[in-house]
């Protein structure tokens, strides 16, 4: 398959499915009460890599505000317009076809930049640094962000991320990394494991078999699928050493 084919078969394998990536409609609730954003009127927001709209709508429901929900998927903001006219809130989110790279946001235009999952398509301090320019002075960050759990782990687990995502690192470095890019740290949590195996890997399981059948049984499909098989037989082996942190931070003033 060419690579338009491979980004087509990975959106139809996602696409169905709650959510595009581990979180919990209640870790982003955490992450709202620790952003202080709650409360606050008329605010200005990016959900950046918002799939098909888990966390966007959790925040257009509880925040006043309108919400700018980009991903390079048309395709999965489709999917996220029609949830956000079943809840309602419709008035209060735009959707956005755009890369991480090419925003149109204008400097210090934005309250807050939410980003569940995502910034790693950028690199985290790549994201931060392209990021930060868009907020306003004071304003809120919050990104999730493959993380260590244990300052030592099994060679296994270790040189599978070595290899996918080199800057993976415990919270304390990831913190630095903040601290380093203009960003005050006011709170942190990991991802517990029901946002990986419940809310995102066993959907995306119960989709293989249909996903296998929609393309004839390929060698792409089926090379998807084992790659997906491999991750998820990785995590759960491995899981006490690894999650998703959620990072909420500010922007340094000036």
């Amino acid at each position: 398959m060419d690579t338009i084919d491979d980004f087509q078969l990975l959106i139809d394998l996602h696409r169905p499915n709650p959510r595009q990536g581990p979180g919990s409609e209640a870790a982003t609730l955490l992450a709202l009460e620790l952003s202080g954003l709650l409360g606050r009127h008329a605010l200005q927001i990016a959900d950046l890599g918002c799939g098909t709209g888990a966390s966007t709508i959790t925040l257009a429901e509880r925040l006043d505000g309108h919400i700018t929900a980009v991903d390079l998927f048309p395709q999965f903001l489709d999917v996220l317009g029609d949830r956000a006219r079943a809840h309602g809130v419709e008035s209060r989110i735009t959707t956005l076809a755009a890369s991480f790279d090419a925003l149109p946001f204008a400097p210090a235009s934005l309250d807050a930049i939410w980003s569940e999952g995502a910034i790693y398509n950028l690199g985290f301090e790549a994201g931060l640094t392209l990021w930060r320019p868009f907020l306003k002075p004071g304003g809120v960050l919050a990104v999730s962000e493959i993380t260590w759990l244990t300052a030592q782990r099994p060679a296994e687990i270790q040189s599978h991320w070595d290899v996918h995502y080199p800057e993976i690192d415990l919270a304390s470095g990831k913190i630095a990394a903040l601290e380093r890019n203009g960003f005050t740290p006011i709170g942190y949590f990991p991802l517990p494991e029901s946002c990986w195996l419940e809310n995102y890997y066993q959907p995306l399981q119960a989709r293989f078999s249909a996903l296998l059948e929609q393309y004839d049984h390929s060698d792409a499909a089926k090379a998807c699928v084992e790659a997906e098989e491999r991750e998820i037989e990785l995590y759960t082996r491995h899981r006490a050493h690894l999650s998703y942190g959620f990072y909420v931070a500010q922007k340094t003033t000036e």
